[in-house]
């Protein structure tokens, strides 16, 4: 903190009409236990209020916020042998990273403790948790519903909510983040007064209010909206990179294409640079025969918005990638699934990240309800393509979707996939796998079903589906 930030900071603080749950003044200095159970309660409030931080400011008095000074030296004070700051900090638990800044305010020494919010459980002095009431400091024990409350906070921390860019005018945020997209996207008229920018953008959780004219950019917003991903460091590496090759190895790069964009703002552009280099494959059904793109735009438009959605943004140095090979495509996002890969077709979606995937769905980058994946699955039955292999590794999950082959050139994971996957499909819509269903599936012929049937016995023997009630009709494992 320099002494022009200082300044706003003091500025704002004493203009607040009285203390609060998060900021304490006091003229002089107090004893070390006290200064320490002040500290625990005000990271608690700031935990319970949502505040990037809680000030306790010595130099101020309590009761008119007039600047006074202090004579109070926190640097040079020492209980028993050990410097205060030091003291202090052993005494919290857990740990907390407050800082103490000394400033000269007309002609008066100020001094401030910022405090951050609780973490990962309340924090405590002498195994005692305080809180902030008005401007008493009881026990948090006194207060279960406050408690409760810091907990449920605690639970939710997410990294979405996290800071990118602090303390910006609200002429900063403009620059930094697409606010015309946002409010195109969002299909709400652009505001009369900029003021009232930032005041939409906050409602959405994209910024958080400091003081007056004074703002956080969320990561959210960031990730969101940001001009440039490059002008945050929290998230400059979640771009998303599209890597294409020649042939069906990593051998031969031809082109390495890397986002700059927030995902809100580009995703759109995104989907038309992969459709643009993905092969064209002649489809055939029963009526239609035609020649389109070989996989179908409304499988890479789910594929790609959960690798965006789901990513676990908390991996530092990696982002959602794209590579399109000649015989496939796969997509990659960090983090391991929040639920089995064999469950991705008919369980609800989970994502680390509810605001983000709560916001692309409102503007509708995906699906409500977990409906997207069975609408991929679908359309890529349609266009006669092997299905999906979903995969999670340690740190990382990839779905790959491949191109046409014929069904003397699918490998036998390939059958069982396809079995398994429309096995599930029909039981999702209330209906049940047969034969005849799984031949309409893979293309099969009437008079070839003991093939069918052949690819149904090593799905079976997979343990991924089972007979159901009535012979010859099959449902998934865990059905």
């Amino acid at each position: 903190m320099d002494q022009e930030q200082f300044e706003k900071l003091i500025k704002n603080l004493i203009s607040l009409p009285s203390e609060t749950e998060t900021v304490e003044f006091k003229e002089s200095k107090s004893n070390e236990d006290d200064i320490c159970k002040t500290i625990s309660a005000l990271s608690n409030s700031a935990n319970l209020y949502d505040k990037k931080n809680a000030y306790l400011i010595f130099g101020v008095q309590d009761s008119t916020h007039n600047i006074v000074g202090t004579n109070f030296l926190p640097c040079e004070e020492r209980v028993g042998n050990e410097q205060l700051e030091f003291w202090l900090s052993k005494m919290l638990n857990p740990r907390v990273d407050f800082r103490i800044y000394e400033f000269i305010l007309e002609n008066k020494k100020i001094v401030i403790f910022e405090i951050p919010p609780a973490i990962n459980q309340p924090t405590k002095f002498n195994n005692i948790a305080y809180i902030r009431v008005g401007s008493a400091t009881p026990k948090l024990s006194d207060y279960p519903e406050k408690e409760r409350k810091i907990w449920n906070n605690i639970n939710r921390k997410s990294f979405e909510k996290g800071i990118a860019k602090e303390n910006v005018s609200v002429s900063e945020v403009l620059s930094l983040l697409d606010y015309a997209k946002y409010f195109s996207l969002t299909k709400q008229e652009l505001p009369s007064e900029t003021q009232q920018f930032t005041e939409k953008m906050y409602q959405h959780g994209l910024v958080k209010k400091v003081f007056d004219n004074c703002y956080d950019i969320t990561n959210l917003g960031a990730i969101l909206f940001a001009k440039n991903l490059k002008d945050f460091p929290t998230i400059k590496r979640k771009s998303v990179r599209v890597v294409l090759y020649k042939g069906n190895t990593r051998e031969n790069r031809l082109k390495e294409q890397e986002g700059l964009f927030g995902y809100a703002i580009s995703f759109e552009s995104l989907l038309d640079y992969v459709n643009d280099k993905l092969p064209f494959n002649e489809v055939i059904s029963k009526s239609l025969r035609k020649e389109a793109k070989m996989y179908p735009e409304v499988a890479i438009r789910e594929f790609v918005a959960n690798a965006l959605i789901h990513q676990d943004l908390s991996i530092s140095g990696a982002g959602p990638m794209i590579e399109i090979f000649d015989n496939r495509i796969e997509i990659t996002n960090t983090g391991e699934p929040l639920i089995d890969t064999d469950r991705f077709i008919d369980n609800p979606p989970r994502s680390r990240n509810e605001d983000m995937a709560s916001f692309m769905r409102q503007i509708g980058v995906c699906e409500e309800g977990g409906t997207g994946i069975d609408r991929a699955l679908i359309n890529i039955a349609l266009y006669q393509l092997p299905a999906p292999n979903f995969e999670k590794y340690d740190n990382f999950t990839k779905v790959t979707l491949y191109a046409y082959k014929r069904l003397k050139d699918m490998t036998l994971d390939d059958k069982t996939r396809a079995c398994f996957q429309h096995c599930v499909l029909k039981y999702v819509e209330n209906s049940r796998m047969t034969n005849t269903t799984l031949r309409e599936r893979l293309g099969i012929g009437e008079k070839n079903y003991p093939t069918a049937s052949a690819i149904i016995k090593a799905t079976i023997g997979k343990k991924l589906i089972k007979e159901s009630e009535k012979p010859k009709e099959y449902v998934p494992f865990w059905a």
